[in-house]
């Protein structure tokens, strides 16, 4: 007995231990997506729209990359290469069909601290400014870039550590009010820095605590220095910038392709800059020489790893949180899905290898992605085509940008934070969905300006995570285990032949942050088991099961399944008696309930709902206000829905 169970032991082992093809070929596809979509790439479809995206992205592509290595503290030119390699990357192991990895704001804003921190502005006389370096840089420059690229790499690797030890499911902490403050913070923080350029002030570097208020300070106790040339060239720039993008997005469906201002601002300024001679005859600020090619990779330095291990962190959490928002975004718009997970192992090589080529931090960002939105594109195809226009720039048209003034440079910048700065009507919204979300937004912005974007972060998700256990005393349970699903068909007395199927659903517990995904996951796995119907009853069958804290493959009435009831129609009942209190996340997750249900032709109706909770999910979400959704009772909603069957066949015959 005893060496049946060895070899049955032995035989499992084996088993367990031997891959088999199919095996690997998923976990290539698993973890390079780029296996998955590229083989049915449609070019005739989608060529078009990805090189025109690809263009336009690539315009963003290198004066982002300019202004956030200016931003970074290091040389321009290695802005150029961070919007290079690390969409290349991307592109190969990320999920996000529609996001734009490259330079970031955010990551430079803190890449930027350790920058200045070990290779200070004050030493640049003492170093000496030979040609001997890379690229004919002076060392003063190599090590600052030696400096950001040790936070890259170290970023990389902790996001990739992350993914080894499957963090990326613990993301739901981040709640979209915190991502929503802390971005929009940040991008306060970035518009701050972009201040001097706009100005045409010399400014030092300053940082830290409240260094936000002190830049300000700083401005006003020297305001007579600010030259009213780059003012007015800024002015300018920024309102042909806005009033140009508003009437391209105005437009945009009139028109096949939009006017790539960008680009046309860059040339028309420096051609202007150039042929007045602006930096001497005005004291204008320009970008300055942009070496030609791409360096030989080489390792970062390795010995100044600990000294940037608090900023590495920095980079690791905003970027990957502010990248995972975009790619969440793009994914629920164009209906598909990404894995968390894969998204740390996509941003975490995206750094690590990038870091080799003398690339700063990167991470998605907005501007870009909502670009690829506008512009159509398809896939990350357009990316990759994007790289193709950065490598000519890199090695064409880069010293032509010589004479590109900052400040006009800064005006790209701020009109290109528009997006996260008007997350500032985001406050409505939380005000009339949840006042204590509204609460978290402010105080995770306050504490975003004073201090820094981790900071930041980090307080908002533990002030969320705070305030739901000090809210929870209220509810039953944290897990949605006290679900009861109770499903049943009745026969009207108009259409005996046809099936109502009916299937209430409450649930005795709040809806919040902690279990809204996975609500919505189970509830969709109940819904799909709609394909398969019951076996036809002549009465009224009922089940009760906890079907959420348990595998759902026994969630049906009966043992046994049969044949799909084409004439059979369902409807969704929710009781939210035990809704007991709920936040921003919550509310958004059933109001995505609702419009998944109506895409799947399922009614949806809600019973016991509170009055907070209609006016929230009314004002979150664009509600069909012609059919009745929210009732008294559960009662009250059946009626409705048997009242509802016997007009549509009265108004049936009466057709007929």
């Amino acid at each position: 007995m005893t060496g049946a169970k060895k070899k049955k032991k032995s035989m499992l082992w084996g088993k367990m231990h031997t891959p088999q093809c199919e095996d690997i070929i998923q976990w290539c596809r698993r973890r390079l997506p780029i296996l998955d979509w590229a083989p049915h790439y449609n070019l005739k479809e989608n060529l078009l729209p990805d090189t025109v995206s690809g263009i336009m992205l690539a315009v963003q592509q290198v004066t982002q990359g300019l202004a956030f290595a200016v931003l970074s503290s290091v040389h321009p030119v290695f802005g150029l290469y961070g919007s290079l390699f690390p969409a290349i990357i991307y592109a190969i192991f990320g999920m996000g069909r529609h996001v734009a990895t490259g330079t970031f704001a955010l990551t430079s804003l803190i890449s930027a601290n350790a920058v200045e921190r070990i290779v200070p502005q004050n030493i640049q006389n003492l170093t000496t400014q030979s040609n001997t370096s890379v690229l004919g840089l002076s060392d003063f420059e190599m090590q600052r870039i030696h400096v950001a690229v040790a936070v890259s790499f170290l970023g990389g690797v902790i996001q990739v550590a992350m993914f080894v030890l499957q963090l990326g499911s613990a993301t739901f902490v981040v709640t979209e009010p915190v991502i929503s403050a802390m971005t929009t913070g940040a991008a306060t923080h970035v518009v701050t820095s972009q201040v001097k350029y706009l100005l045409g002030m010399k400014m030092p570097y300053i940082s830290g605590p409240l260094g936000f208020f002190h830049i300000y300070a700083y401005v006003f106790e020297n305001i007579k220095s600010v030259r009213l040339e780059a003012l007015l060239l800024s002015l300018l720039s920024i309102v042909v910038l806005v009033l140009v993008k508003e009437l391209n997005e105005q437009f945009k469906r009139k028109i096949k392709v939009v006017l790539p201002v960008d680009l046309v601002l860059i040339i028309a300024a420096s051609f202007a800059c150039y042929c007045t001679n602006m930096e001497n005859t005005y004291g204008l600020e320009v970008v300055g020489r942009i070496p030609q090619g791409i360096p030989s990779p080489r390792a970062p330095p390795m010995n100044i790893l600990s000294a940037v291990i608090t900023e590495a962190f920095g980079v690791a959490l905003v970027g990957y949180v502010a990248s995972l928002a975009l790619a969440q975004g793009s994914a629920k718009k164009f209906k598909y899905s990404i894995d968390d997970n894969q998204e740390f192992l996509a941003h975490g090589l995206s750094n690590i290898v990038s870091s080799f080529f003398f690339c700063i931090p990167s991470a998605a960002a907005m501007g870009r992605t909502a670009g690829l939105y506008s512009t159509g594109a398809k896939t990350q195809v357009a990316c990759l085509i994007s790289c193709i226009f950065v490598l000519i720039v890199i090695y064409a048209i880069g010293p032509l940008l010589y004479w590109l003034p900052m400040c006009v440079l800064a005006s790209i910048i701020v009109v290109g934070l528009k997006g996260m700065l008007i997350q500032f009507r985001d406050l409505k919204k939380y005000w009339n969905v949840d006042k204590i979300d509204w609460g978290i937004w402010v105080s995770t912005y306050v504490f975003t300006i004073c201090f820094a974007a981790n900071v930041g972060l980090l307080f908002g998700v533990v002030c969320t995570i705070a305030i739901v256990i000090g809210r929870f005393p209220r509810a039953m349970t944290l897990s949605i285990k006290n679900m009861k699903e109770m499903e049943f068909k009745v026969k009207t007395e108009m259409d005996s032949e046809n099936l109502q199927q009916v299937k209430i659903i409450s649930i005795n517990n709040p809806l919040v942050f902690l279990n809204a995904k996975k609500f919505y996951t189970d509830l969709m796995n109940i819904i799909q088991k709609e394909n398969a119907c019951n076996q036809p009853l002549d009465d009224t069958s009922k089940c009760e099961q906890n079907t959420l804290l348990n595998s759902l493959s026994n969630g049906n009435c009966n043992e046994e399944v049969s044949q799909s009831c084409p004439n059979e129609k369902c409807s969704l009942i929710l009781d939210c008696s035990g809704f007991t209190f709920f936040d921003y996340s919550g509310v958004s997750m059933l109001v995505e309930v609702y419009m998944d249900c109506e895409g799947r032709s399922v009614d949806v109706l809600l019973a016991h709902c509170t009055t907070s909770l209609i006016k929230a999910m009314t004002y979150y979400g664009n509600l069909d206000s012609e059919k009745p959704i929210f009732f008294e009772s559960v009662s009250a909603a059946i009626s409705h829905i048997h009242s509802n069957k016997n007009l549509s066949k009265l108004s049936d015959h009466s057709e007929v």
